[in-house]
């Protein structure tokens, strides 16, 4: 993972039971859904836009997903309060990956990275591909 220094997002998730498998741990599901929702955190906190406005404010579909790793330092079990940390790492043509960091107790139980596009619907296909991404989104992020 880069060590470039950029925008980052925070935020702090309390683990309820509904998170856990029934050994009381959070489900692997979890952690992806837990990424995703700091992603979208952290582009409104870097552009000052909801995350349901993003697509008109910059006439693209979205941010769509397309590859995302894991690794599981420690158990995250329920009753447990982790912080996420999120940057955008490196910006592509038309891609970007977002790194993800879960601490517990101020010590690392989980690491993550997410490959997303900057996306738009093609007007005679109808079918979504990614497209560049522009400058001035990059300039938000501090990786321009």
């Amino acid at each position: 993972m880069n060590d470039m220094p950029s925008f980052t997002s925070s935020l702090t998730v309390s683990i309820e039971w509904g998170y856990c498998d029934p050994a009381g741990l959070l489900a692997s599901r979890r952690y992806f859904e837990i990424f995703d929702r700091s992603s979208w955190l952290l582009f409104e906190a870097a552009l000052g836009v909801k995350p349901h406005e993003l697509g008109k404010k910059y006439g693209i579909l979205g941010i769509p997903l397309v590859d995302v790793h894991a690794t599981f330092l420690r158990p995250i079990k329920f009753g447990d309060t982790i912080e996420i940390t999120s940057r955008v790492s490196e910006f592509r043509r038309s891609s970007f990956a977002i790194e993800h960091k879960l601490t517990l107790d101020g010590q690392p139980a989980s690491e993550g990275i997410e490959t997303r596009v900057w996306a738009k619907l093609d007007a005679v296909t109808q079918k979504m591909g990614a497209i560049p991404i522009p400058p001035e989104i990059m300039v938000h992020f501090g990786t321009a």
